[in-house]
């Protein structure tokens, strides 16, 4: 028996059984992505459900358990013998630093080349064929394996190919990913690739919370005994999900429905077809959980809260949700108008009327729960009723209203001031060939990319390079008694082909509030400016932190995170005024490098630091931050200053920074993509103009 957490005990997280529970009767949904605040019961939930999916019969031997009543013609493993076994519906879980070919597997490349043989080691995705793959921190992912698993799950298959060698395979599996908003968020066009999402949050009902508490100390104290209290709610879970399946074929998708579906879809201005299908999907999953066999207004609507706040995202900054007084005026628009047997332009509708007169809903007026609300029956706890999906547009509100409190700013500042609109910034690049995790800012040596040369492999071979491994063996053939028109190779000439990528990086930008830059219309463009490229480190997989400097002192606004939306809130909410503190806001930065640095050795950092170049705050605040940023500059920290200065007389300083920062400047206009004909800003090469210049410009600058 399984010891796993009860799915039926799982407390106030109606939506997300729900969720699970219709892919689990319609995998053709698309999977669920579970976005909430760490201790939701996640990743608990997830874990149980493989506990209520029906056994599966698979082929004996057969690595890729296919089902012996219609087996995969194309399974490396065939063709199988007829004897079959049965086994549990297995849960796969994918860790985040999976390699690609430990999820969709591995060729031996070399018993490829010399005995000519498909050597196939199965993956992941083929451990979950018939069952759950199941990623957690899906949103910290490298970008191609979550392409790759999206592959897999919308085509049923696996294709793996290397060196013009191929294997496929069947795979099809019911996804589901988890993610915490705060730690980034994924692409749009990944969000789109799942069926359903669901937001959690934790309740803050005392009583909801109890009974958490409540029942997670009992399951501790004696798992077995907690879970065998809980055996009847799971079967009767288990039975209806059973009894679903069988039902699902014979739901009806009235042409009502199906008109209410696309009607939502247009009114929320979702891009693409993906939505009106996935709607269209779980509707006739919900009617089949509430088993009936026709589509109902209630199915769509819960439908449409599954299915579309995720979609509706255009960029990072939008919080996904969905306005469900829109929602519901749409569905009440597009509803089948009373029929009217005198109506000469429905000549349906009287059997339309008779249809609707037959009952539908096998369970009758005594089914105390019609709705499709959440996970019931077999005497399960009801979990409380939400109109939507959790943590929906009145949370996010609530909690946005606590994010920014207003209240009146202190003595010698001023209130924050709104960001201007965004705009399309210049790629700036960090100098050399990293090795850091795949993006697409600078350049570095990564999996995937263009071939730029070979070497021996350390460790398993991944990437071939075909040309360097003949070029090898052949001088060694006479001596390895060569006959025939094969190549005879040996493991030591197998050569691993090196690539050039792009990676991301560590953006840090150090944000002059004070009052030199406390003129509302100059912050509000600099705020602008921030948000722009916030939003291209969001498009080139960047981390990004925060560091402030007014008055006194600096503070780290945001620590390094992949949460760009994160920042954004941050920036929204800064205050200005005070003195111009430059020296211990460029020290701030350097000890956010230097911990960073410890954390994630690999990843290179940018630093943009948003300025006028002023410094007024502390004793000789000119001196010290010259030392600052020449401490930057020798330890090689590739730099930008974004100079915010205005007016007609201009004193240059943001420039005198950049020069002793190592670095470049760019005012403001500069910074846009479209302000001059290159597009490309490499830091190399500003840091090259600057090192002819730098001596000169430091005498200058002392004079």
């Amino acid at each position: 028996m399984s010891t796993h957490f009860p799915f039926t005990a799982v407390v106030g997280q109606g939506d997300l059984q729900l969720a699970l529970l219709l892919n689990a009767i319609s995998p053709r949904i698309g999977g669920v992505l579970v976005r909430g605040e760490k201790g939701t019961a996640k990743s608990t939930a997830v874990r149980a459900l493989a506990a209520l999916l029906p056994p599966v019969e698979v082929v004996v031997g057969c690595r890729f358990s296919c089902d012996p009543v219609q087996p995969d013609p194309a399974c490396p493993d065939g063709p199988h013998e007829p004897a079959f076994e049965t086994r549990p519906s297995r849960m796969v879980e994918l860790p985040v630093g999976a390699s690609e070919d430990r999820l969709v597997g591995a060729l031996d490349i070399e018993r490829a080349l010399s005995e000519g043989v498909k050597a196939f080691e199965p993956g992941l995705l083929a451990d979950a064929h018939r069952g759950i793959l199941y990623v957690d921190e899906v949103n910290l992912l490298h970008d191609h394996l979550v392409d790759l698993l999206l592959d897999a799950a919308a085509m049923g298959a696996s294709y793996v190919e290397r060196e013009g060698v191929s294997v496929r395979h069947a795979a099809r599996f019911l996804l589901v990913g988890t993610m915490n908003p705060e730690e980034g968020e994924l692409r749009p066009q990944l969000l789109d690739r799942f069926g359903l999402t669901v937001e959690v949050a934790a309740s803050r009902e005392p009583d909801q919370r109890v009974e958490v508490v409540r029942r997670r100390l009992a399951y501790d104290d004696d798992p077995a005994g907690f879970v065998a209290r809980w055996a009847d709610e799971e079967a009767g879970v288990r039975q209806r999900v059973v009894a679903a399946r069988e039902l699902l074929p014979s739901v009806v998708l009235g042409d009502g429905a199906l008109l209410q579906i696309a009607a939502t879809c247009a009114a929320f201005e979702v891009d693409g077809m993906r939505a009106d299908i996935v709607m269209a999907r779980t509707a006739t999953a919900l009617a089949a959980w509430a088993g009936r066999t026709e589509v109902l207004a209630e199915d769509v609507r819960q439908a449409a809260l599954l299915a579309l706040p995720h979609r509706r995202r255009r960029n990072p900054f939008d919080a996904p949700g969905l306005d469900e007084d829109k929602l519901d005026e749409t569905l009440e628009e597009f509803a089948e108008p009373p029929q009217n047997p005198q109506d000469p332009q429905n000549p349906h509708d009287s059997q339309d009327r008779q249809d609707q007169q037959d009952p539908q809903d096998p369970q009758g007026d005594d089914d105390p729960d019609p709705g499709p609300d959440g996970p019931g029956g077999g005497g399960q706890p009801p979990a409380p009723e939400t109109d939507g999906p959790q943590g929906g547009d009145g949370g996010g509100q609530a909690e946005s209203g606590e994010s920014v409190p207003a209240q009146a700013p202190a003595a010698g500042e001023q209130s924050a001031v709104r960001a201007a609109e965004p705009f399309r910034t210049k790629v700036l690049s960090v100098p050399g060939l990293g090795e850091g995790a795949a993006g697409r800012r600078s350049r570095a040596r990564t999996e995937h990319g263009r071939t730029t040369g070979a070497r021996r492999p350390r460790g398993a071979l991944t990437k071939l390079h075909l040309a360097a491994t003949v070029q090898a063996a052949a001088p060694h053939q006479r001596t390895r008694g060569r006959s025939g028109p094969g190549l005879v190779v040996r493991r030591d000439d197998l050569r691993q082909a090196t690539r050039e990528g792009r990676e991301g990086n560590l953006v840090l930008f150090v944000v002059d509030a004070s009052g030199s830059m406390a003129a509302r219309q100059r912050m509000g463009a600099v705020k602008g400016a921030v948000l722009s490229l916030l939003l291209d480190a969001y498009q080139r997989r960047d981390k990004v932190g925060l560091v402030t400097f007014r008055g006194s002192a600096a503070e780290v606004a945001l620590p390094p995170t992949s949460s760009v939306d994160a920042a954004a809130a941050r920036l929204e909410s800064l205050p200005t005024g005070g003195r111009t503190p430059l020296a211990a806001g460029l020290l701030k930065a350097h000890d956010v490098l230097r911990v960073e640095r410890l954390r994630d050795p690999a990843r290179r950092p940018l630093v943009v630091v948003v300025t006028d170049g002023r410094a007024t705050g502390g004793p000789e605040p000119v001196a010290h931050a010259g030392r600052a940023a020449r401490l930057f500059a020798a330890e090689g920290h590739a730099s930008v200053v974004v100079d915010c200065e205005s007016g007609h007389v201009r004193l240059g300083l943001a420039g005198q920074l950049a020069g002793e920062l190592g670095g470049t400047a760019v005012t403001l206009d500069e910074l846009r993509a479209d302000s001059i004909a290159g597009l490309v800003r490499d830091v190399q090469g500003a840091q090259r103009a600057q090192g002819t210049q730098g001596t000169q410009g430091t005498s200058r600058r002392a004079a």
